[in-house]
């Protein structure tokens, strides 16, 4: 069993008790080969690519299905940048 509640706490009491449970902001980085938002410090999930090196062939444990449709949205992406950077260039290890 509990105890019970002796004095009450004031509304003062109880707002300053809860001030730390706020939820911060999370701050996101920017990849810089995809520029999608990603956690710092972690794997980009969209084209596998981490510091500059493809850590994850991401292109290789997706669907024949996938694989199509995510090439149209590269290359729709491509176009609306300008760049001139190559699905399949990506997708190697180098």
């Amino acid at each position: 069993m509990g105890g019970v509640q002796v004095k009450r706490h004031t509304k003062g009491k109880r707002n300053r008790r809860r001030s730390h449970l706020a939820l911060k902001k999370t701050f996101l980085a920017i990849c810089q080969k995809c520029d999608r938002e990603v956690l710092p410090h972690r794997v980009c999930a969209h084209c596998g690519f981490y510091d500059g090196k493809e850590v994850i062939d991401v292109m290789a444990k997706l669907t024949k299905k996938e694989k199509k449709r995510r090439e149209k949205e590269e290359e729709a992406e491509q176009k609306a940048r300008g760049s001139e950077l190559n699905p399949e260039k990506l997708s190697k290890k180098t």
